[in-house]
């Protein structure tokens, strides 16, 4: 069922209707195909540069769609109902163009974002290692300095679109200094020594490839350092306020589909001679998934409009993302639930829906990060 909506324009209805045409005819049906197969869909990813949705959130001056930040989310809330792994495609591609958007100079927004935001090319981002997920200050990565290059070694982790992206945003060491020790280097995927590994075998989102990239000796140009050397950190801990808002909206978009397939089945479905839905326990149980999933939405787009209004928005982002996700969560679960037996089968997309949530309440920082972030945020002097 369409999601009413409050647009601030004609063009951004026009933006939704053409995104939820797209996740009903192109998304959903393949789906649990390519989740089944392990798949990844990289001509959908083109289809999407081409429908213009992959820079959304950028100056038109580069190729950028120049939307606000509020109808890119909802974008993604409607891709995320059809096919969950390709709306976080886009929400991590639209995090890898963050960099050289806000840090770089104008000759690199000239030479990168345009086939960046115009589908081309895509992205991923390196930032996590193994032993440096959420406190990410003690990566230990390598980047030294040789001359006009920088020379890698090292292993990233955990790294969406590892062996099939174009390019990386690889944060790396380039001091031992606590603060200013890490740096922001764009490395093309043909890069000798960047290594991406075999595929993690994940629960869920499996059409969405998730790699160790080993750094061999890898040798990237000096001309690519987004930002200053040393403010690397910086740099990430801004990009991932807005990578927690994308990742709020996947969450509701899966929530959602997972609310509308229990509603209609509730409906269709008799048991003692009536509809399940007329169940009081069942009616309930459909109330409170639709209740958490309005009020996730709200909170990601309360948090949205802060950032567009160039408002500090960490905190609401957090909670945002907190909330989003654990919500997105016990909505899953609850229609594996209405469903009954038939919830735990792959005949459904439920128990996928529930699979792929998972992890939502883990990347883009833990749901305990960002409750340590909330907390700090109010108990601060």
């Amino acid at each position: 069922m369409p999601v009413d909506r409050e647009l601030p324009t004609a063009e951004a209805r026009d933006l939704l209707a053409l995104a939820r045409d797209i996740a009903v005819t192109e998304l959903a049906p393949r789906a649990a195909e390519f989740e089944e197969r392990g798949e990844f869909p990289r001509e959908v990813f083109r289809t999407l540069g081409r429908a213009g949705l992959l820079g959304l959130a950028y100056d038109e001056d580069y190729g950028g769609g120049g939307q606000p930040y509020e109808v890119y989310l909802q974008v993604l809330e409607e891709l995320a109902a059809g096919w969950a792994a390709v709306a976080l495609g886009v929400s991590v591609h639209t995090l890898t163009c963050y960099p050289v958007a806000a840090f770089g100079t104008d000759e690199q927004k000239q030479r990168f974002l345009p086939d960046m935001l115009g589908g081309e090319l895509l992205g991923a981002y390196c930032l996590s290692e193994a032993a440096a997920g959420s406190d990410a200050g003690s990566l230990q990565a390598r980047a030294r300095r040789d001359g006009d290059s920088f020379v890698l070694e090292g292993t990233k982790a955990w790294v969406t679109h590892g062996g099939v992206a174009d390019y990386y945003d690889i944060f790396c060491r380039t001091s031992d200094d606590a603060k200013r020790g890490i740096s922001l280097l764009l490395a093309d995927a043909a890069t000798p020594g960047l290594l991406p590994q075999p595929p993690e075998r994940k629960m869920g989102l499996r059409s969405s490839p998730t790699a160790q990239v080993v750094l061999d000796g890898a040798r990237v140009d000096a001309d690519r350092l987004i930002g200053a050397e040393g403010d690397g950190l910086r740099i990430a801990l801004s990009a991932l306020d807005g990578g927690r808002l994308g990742i709020s909206a996947v969450a509701v978009g899966v929530a959602q589909a997972a609310l509308d397939a229990a509603t209609e089945f509730a409906k269709q479905r008799k048991q003692f001679g009536q509809r399940i839905a007329d169940f009081q326990g069942v009616s309930f149980l459909i109330a409170d998934m639709a209740t958490g999933v309005e009020a996730a939405r709200s909170l990601y787009l309360a948090a949205a409009r802060r950032r567009d209004a160039g408002k500090p928005y960490g905190p609401q982002a957090s909670m945002a993302k907190l909330f989003a996700t654990d919500t997105a969560m016990r909505v899953t679960t609850d229609a594996v639930q209405v469903f009954g037996g038939y919830g735990y089968t792959r005949d459904f997309p439920v128990e996928r829906y529930m699979r792929e949530v998972k992890v939502m309440q883990i990347f883009e920082g833990t749901n305990q990060i960002q409750r340590m972030v909330i907390g700090r945020h109010l108990t601060r002097d």
